[in-house]
């Protein structure tokens, strides 16, 4: 996660035992689900080794602060579903892209974020940490989507960036954020057939 508060978070241990690779994702899933269960404001290091069944010794050879646990769980499972897919045509990678997004938004990872909005305006270290790490993900991801698709002739090189850009992924963060309504793959599907493509093709080279 390049810049942020985590960038150094995840180093070797400087004396004693080993770290231990194989507790990672039990430790991260730990953390995902207090998250979920009690929020940032009451998620100590304590309660996540006692959740995860480890010994704080163990969190502390991983992450220094509370801030640096949170944002790379959190970037990790993004990292995971952003990778660039390369089906061949804007409109299919655009649709793998959209069904990630959709996964994560409706898993343990989008639980997790959910419960820390509250906190993330008045936390600026924590809010430039999410901005440098889960939200970089996905933006790398779709703007790579966006130079294949320029690369193939598919759209013209001022696409990525402007509002046709934010556009792809805007309405499906915002009925997942505010409304409470069903966020599916129906729905990603249905932004990008009536609503992204046709503006590609409005505006194709």
């Amino acid at each position: 996660m390049s810049g942020s508060a985590t960038s150094d978070a995840i180093r070797p241990s400087r004396g004693g035992r080993p770290r231990d690779p194989s507790r990672d994702s039990v430790i991260r899933a730990a953390i995902l689900r207090l998250l979920g269960d009690v929020g940032y404001g009451a998620l100590t290091m304590d309660a996540v080794a006692s959740e995860a069944g480890v010994g704080k010794a163990t969190i502390y050879r991983r992450w220094r602060t509370k801030q640096d646990l949170v944002v790379d769980t959190i970037s990790g499972l993004n990292r995971a579903q952003a990778a660039p897919p390369t089906t061949g045509t804007l409109e299919g990678d655009l649709r793998a892209l959209l069904r990630s997004l959709l996964a994560i938004v409706t898993g343990p990872a989008g639980a997790a974020t959910l419960s820390l909005l509250s906190t993330v305006p008045h936390e600026p270290a924590l809010a430039e940490a999410f901005r440098d790490g889960p939200l970089a993900e996905w933006r790398t991801a779709f703007d790579q989507v966006w130079q294949q698709a320029q690369e193939r002739g598919e759209i013209r090189p001022e696409v990525s960036g402007t509002l046709i850009g934010e556009a792809a992924s805007a309405p499906l963060v915002q009925r997942w954020l505010l409304t409470g309504e069903p966020v599916d793959e129906a729905y990603a599907d249905q932004i990008l057939d009536t609503i992204i493509m046709p503006l590609i093709r409005s505006t194709a080279v």
